[in-house]
């Protein structure tokens, strides 16, 4: 089985690529971090324009109407930059879920100001601390009114819209709310890194619009976060890729003792098992590219698999980017800090690393019984 991108899908990486080095340099990043304001709004506008926001958006709807596996290609880059964007909440999630289970009035309505960068939209499904599960929400609508709090969202504050999971008559299904109408309140949160914005989005009566069957909310929610958690596996992986770039850079140049600090044993293990970390985690995530472009029965088990290696790979060597830069790692001044922070930002996006380790146990557990019966 080939899980290597085409020579097209690799000259789409090195466009994004060089995009970025020009139009998101650490000073981008760091501005959006110091200062406030929820997203780059040029960066974004300028990947709407190249169209990276539209890639596996159908063409009918303002899309490219590529594959997933370029959207993998963009997310990986993106991630690499540390791209101060909302493209998950929009594209993975929003978007993802409005091609699934949209009206044809829905899609019509947002997917081409989504391509286009004119607005953007996320997905509200967990209500607080712990794991969030069908029976867990406590949102609910009542005569197409939605009441209740969604906390964290991520880029809750900036977005146009949200796909909600609330429960009418006791059974969750997904609800499309403006952001901008009457019933809603926003509440920024302060979290690790504020490139990556969360907010809490409080809804009192707050016009809601279905997406989807009745009473189908949490498996259409749950196949979206499993095609999110693909794609922002492949965000972790250049992230984890250009954290050991960085610790492999400096080690050649940093001198000690008249040598270079990665002529020493100790430098060089470090190195090692950051590349192993990193290289694990891109066979992972190619596996799950191949099942999500594929619609492989086994997407679920590769969707975990992927969030568990790249997340475990991203923290490892975003940590130990600043091991490798000494003291100097820890100060504000080098960008070591960027990637640590989004490393864990990262970790808690779509549920925390514990929770997906425990998925795939069930995943497995679930496949090897059906093989056996």
């Amino acid at each position: 089985m080939n899980l290597d991108f085409s020579d097209e899908q690799k000259q789409l990486r090195d466009q994004v690529r060089r995009f970025l080095s020009e139009e998101c340099p650490p000073e981008k990043v760091r501005a959006v971090l110091e200062r406030p304001q929820s997203y780059d709004k040029a960066l974004y506008q300028g990947l709407a324009e190249m169209g990276v926001l539209g890639a596996a958006i159908p063409e009918e709807y303002g899309g490219v109407g590529l594959s997933h596996l370029e959207l993998c290609v963009v997310a990986e880059e993106l991630g690499r930059a540390l791209a101060p964007v909302p493209v998950s909440s929009s594209i993975y999630l929003a978007a993802e879920c409005l091609v699934l289970a949209g009206t044809e009035a829905q899609k019509q309505a947002w997917l081409p100001k989504l391509a286009s960068g004119e607005a953007v939209g996320t997905l509200a499904l967990h209500e607080g601390q712990g794991r969030t599960t069908e029976a867990s929400i406590a949102a609910s609508v009542n005569g197409g009114r939605l009441s209740g709090v969604k906390s964290p969202v991520a880029d809750g504050a900036a977005a146009d819209f949200a796909i909600v999971a609330a429960k009418e008559g006791g059974k969750v299904s997904l609800w499309l709310v403006d952001l901008t109408a009457k019933g809603v309140e926003r509440e920024v949160l302060e979290t690790i890194d504020p490139t990556r914005e969360q907010a809490r989005l409080t809804f009192k009566g707050a016009p809601a619009e279905l997406v989807g069957g009745k009473g189908d909310g949490w498996n259409i929610a749950t196949q979206v976060i499993d095609r999110a958690a693909i794609l922002t596996s492949f965000e972790q992986l250049g992230g984890a890729d250009r954290a050991l770039e960085m610790a492999r850079d400096y080690a050649l140049d940093r001198m000690a003792f008249g040598r270079p600090i990665g002529s020493f044993q100790a430098v060089k293990h470090i190195l090692a098992d950051m590349y192993v970390s990193a290289t694990l985690a891109r066979s992972n995530c190619y596996y799950g590219a191949w099942a999500l472009v594929s619609g492989a029965a086994e997407l679920p088990v590769a969707a975990a698999t992927a969030r568990v290696s790249a997340t475990t790979a991203f923290q490892h060597c975003a940590k130990n980017n600043i091991q490798v830069h000494g003291g100097m790692g820890f100060t504000w001044a080098f960008d070591c800090h960027l990637y640590y922070r989004r490393s864990n930002a990262l970790a808690l996006a779509l549920g925390s690393l514990s929770q997906w380790e425990s998925a795939l146990i069930e995943r497995m557990g679930a496949g090897n019984a059906g093989a056996a019966a």
